[in-house]
């Protein structure tokens, strides 16, 4: 009698982890980038970041990605980032210039040290300027950044910026971009974004 009890409740731990992995797998939310060079997949961390993540979809599901671009890169270049001292690898975007009067109102900021995330190599970020002003434009780590995490140097207030997801395929893609001609830190010409959707 010992024996069957010690089977069934194997039996009832295995089912409880796969119904608990099914759950997991169909609450994430993954994204297509699609570029004129190719496809950007991102998994979007909504259980960390819920309020970003909450915004990006907006504009997602909105069609508001449509002919946006990625427009900057920023590299180690000697003439790329003169006037930094703390000198990081990212590639940004934002919407359609003719589009930007339909941005939603800047979101509060989510940072690192309260979501658990980092700007590690492939994670997408909000851009900003103060805290609680990121609105559509974001960005791609190119490699490890940790001066763009709570209490990093990149920003003089060091609040660092918000994570909210990571490349889960075409880093290819991303770095070909950051491989891109540019003047400057500015894209020349800019990297048409087609549009970003759920992946199915």
């Amino acid at each position: 009698m010992g024996m069957q009890m010690h089977q069934i409740m194997i039996r009832l731990c295995v089912l409880l982890l796969l119904l608990t992995c099914s759950a997991l797998a169909q609450s994430q939310t993954d994204v297509i980038i699609q570029t004129t060079l190719g496809e950007i997949k991102v998994r979007l961390a909504q259980e960390r970041a819920p309020k970003t993540c909450a915004n990006f979809l907006r504009y997602v599901d909105r069609g508001l990605f449509s002919n946006a671009r990625f427009h900057r890169t920023v590299t180690l270049r000697p003439d790329n980032q003169p006037h930094n001292e703390v000198k990081i690898e990212v590639i940004q975007a934002g919407l359609d210039p003719g589009r930007e009067d339909e941005a939603f109102a800047p979101i509060a900021l989510e940072r690192t040290s309260t979501t658990g995330l980092s700007h590690s190599d492939g994670t997408i970020s909000m851009a900003r300027l103060e805290p609680d002003t990121a609105s559509s434009e974001f960005f791609i780590c190119v490699g490890e950044q940790p001066e763009l995490d709570y209490g990093g140097h990149r920003n003089p207030d060091g609040q660092g910026f918000a994570a909210f997801g990571r490349v889960i395929e075409g880093m290819d893609v991303v770095r070909a971009i950051h491989r891109s001609a540019a003047d400057g830190q500015t894209l020349s010409p800019p990297i048409l974004i087609q549009g970003i959707r759920r992946a199915r």
